[in-house]
């Protein structure tokens, strides 16, 4: 209810949301880190420009942990994730066509573009979303308490399948830009990738994995082949959501609008003609074997 301070736990299930009125939607959602202390939680909400005084003006949830383990611990070491949940989110409903729009505060781990490919991934819509630490943390966690907040804020249901993706497109992203010394390179290299398997509804690995190489290619990013493998499998999980590319270019827009620039030009006949070089090469081996 606007107006009414709503405070929740989380329980760490998005497949059911609070009932939402009408008006709460217009009401800004906060989701605070559980762990923080007053000293935290009054830099936190500082940060997120709200004054202690003012948050009956917010519907207000809480994350825990054990939520963030839930969601992380199958792409994140325990130590990683730690044991106190720091990080906090402030999301806000828009019209259609705002798009996903994303700030950090004391975020070292995780840009906006990867915060706003992943939520577009998980099905957000339409949001600007604020992240903030208490101080330097990874902020890998806060991807729960957006999804969290954003699913309570709207009553929509958003896809066990599409979260977990989300989860691991944001761990993975991240990873690599570690690992290539560039975050602004790896997302926009994850971007291209999704798009092209999304609009092109590819599944099997050997064409995702010619897509990965052709778009390392033309970014000029040298891959181990441990990182394109955890791309293949995350596309791999990705081709199998119901994902519309527009969808995904309207709500991502900042970093779909930087990749048009690329001009990587991956399409379907550049991933048939791969194949077709090694059907052909194929063949000439078995004429010159049996021939």
């Amino acid at each position: 209810m606007a107006g009414m301070l709503a405070a929740i736990t989380v329980l760490g299930s998005l497949a059911a949301p609070m009932s939402v009125k009408a008006d709460q939607i217009d009401a800004p959602y906060l989701a605070l880190g559980a762990d923080l202390n007053e000293t935290e939680k009054s830099t936190v909400l500082s940060l997120l420009e709200i004054n202690e005084a003012d948050l009956s003006h917010y519907q207000v949830i809480t994350v825990t942990n054990a939520d963030e383990h839930k969601y992380l611990d199958s792409y994140l070491d325990s130590s990683v994730i730690g044991t106190r949940a720091l990080s906090s989110v402030l999301i806000e409903k828009k019209d259609k066509g705002n798009g996903i729009k994303v700030t950090t505060n004391n975020i070292t781990y995780c840009t906006t573009g990867m915060y706003q490919n992943a939520l577009a991934t998980a099905g957000v819509t339409d949001a600007d979303v604020h992240v903030a630490g208490p101080f330097n943390i990874s902020g890998t966690a806060a991807l729960v308490g957006a999804m969290e907040a954003y699913s309570n804020m709207t009553g929509e249901t958003l896809k066990a399948e599409n979260a977990d993706a989300a989860t691991e497109e944001l761990v993975t992203t991240s990873d690599l830009g570690e690992s290539i010394g560039d975050k602004e390179q790896a997302e926009e290299l994850v971007g291209a990738v999704k798009e092209a398997v999304v609009s092109n509804d590819l599944s099997d690995p050997e064409e995702i994995e010619a897509v990965v190489d052709d778009a390392a290619k033309e970014m000029d990013i040298q891959l181990s082949d441990e990182d394109k493998q955890k791309i293949v499998s995350l596309m791999q999980k990705i081709s199998s959501l119901d994902l519309d590319v527009d969808a995904l270019k309207e709500q991502a827009k900042d970093l779909y609008n930087k990749l048009e620039s690329l001009d990587l030009n991956i399409n379907q006949e550049q991933v048939k003609g791969f194949f077709d070089k090694i059907v052909s090469w194929c063949k000439n081996l078995w004429s010159s074997i049996f021939g």
